[in-house]
């Protein structure tokens, strides 16, 4: 058999017809532009894949709401599932951290590039210890005298710092950069399991008042935008206007739910931004 022939005897792994992942057996994939799931049991339809559905079924409560119909034997077999997944990748992390103490062979090896046959001990060698396969860092105050971290001080008396231009400039730049390239990632995040909108305001002693949005996935939580709100009456169709502005810049396909303060206003506004966007809650 040619190599064509055994690539076109073969399905991609997640294809309709040929789901391999056991949640498949309790969810119909609805093909879109963006990857939905529909549950068997409540009927609801959901982006993010067959991730979210498990978590739909096993009623974690992360970034997805919990099935009201599942039987209590499928809720506990994928909450088993999720677990153990879970238990996997943090000893798969662990397991990629773990540092073993230098074998004999090596230390010998570094031993031949001096003359005297002696591992040279470095300057900041005299920082580290190893203990039980890691490195911990001790203290200045442990090793040294305050003579002697006084001396250590003497090192950074000549560095040039920083000028204005570079601060606000060349570093603030950088540091945007960077930002945006944080947020980026988060917003893949988004897009594989759904998220949170968080609404949060405050007002200081002069009754200015602002309020700030946030985003929370399982990646953490990550501030989005800011907005001055003291000349604004916060009705609760003026905060409708401020939260459906967020989830279209979000994507409402990648939003699960809002939360939001519990006063009159802003339980309006969450009931209109629910009959606008049947997806959300």
């Amino acid at each position: 058999m040619s190599a064509s022939d055994s690539g076109r005897g073969r399905k991609r792994k997640n294809v309709a017809g040929n789901q391999t992942n056991p949640g498949w057996e309790h969810g119909i994939e609805i093909v879109t532009a963006t990857k939905k799931v529909q549950c068997k049991y409540c009927n609801v339809t959901r982006s993010g894949g067959i991730f979210r559905l498990k978590h739909h079924l096993a009623c974690t409560h992360q970034n997805v709401e919990s099935c009201p119909l599942v039987p209590e034997d499928v809720r506990g077999k994928f909450m088993s599932l999720l677990r153990t997944q879970t238990l996997e990748s943090q000893n798969k992390k662990r397991k990629m951290f773990d540092v073993g103490d230098d074998s004999e062979e090596e230390v010998e090896l570094l031993s031949c590039h001096h003359q005297n046959k002696q591992k040279r001990v470095g300057a900041m060698d005299k920082f580290v210890m190893k203990k039980s396969g890691r490195q911990n860092q001790k203290t200045l105050n442990q090793m040294f005298k305050k003579e002697e971290r006084d001396d250590i001080g003497d090192y950074g008396k000549g560095l040039v710092p920083p000028s204005y231009h570079e601060i606000r400039v060349t570093f603030l730049k950088k540091e945007v950069h960077e930002t945006l390239q944080l947020v980026d990632e988060f917003k893949e995040q988004w897009k594989k399991t759904g998220c949170t909108i968080m609404l949060d305001g405050w007002s200081d002693r002069k009754r200015r008042s602002i309020c700030n949005f946030l985003v929370n996935s399982p990646n953490g939580t990550i501030f989005l935008s800011s907005l001055d709100t003291s000349d604004i009456s916060k009705t609760g169709e003026k905060v409708f206007e401020m939260l459906d502005e967020v989830v279209e810049k979000v994507g409402e396909e990648n939003v699960v739910q809002v939360v939001i303060d519990n006063a009159s206003n802003y339980k309006l506004a969450g009931q209109m931004l629910m009959d606008k966007r049947k997806g959300l809650f």
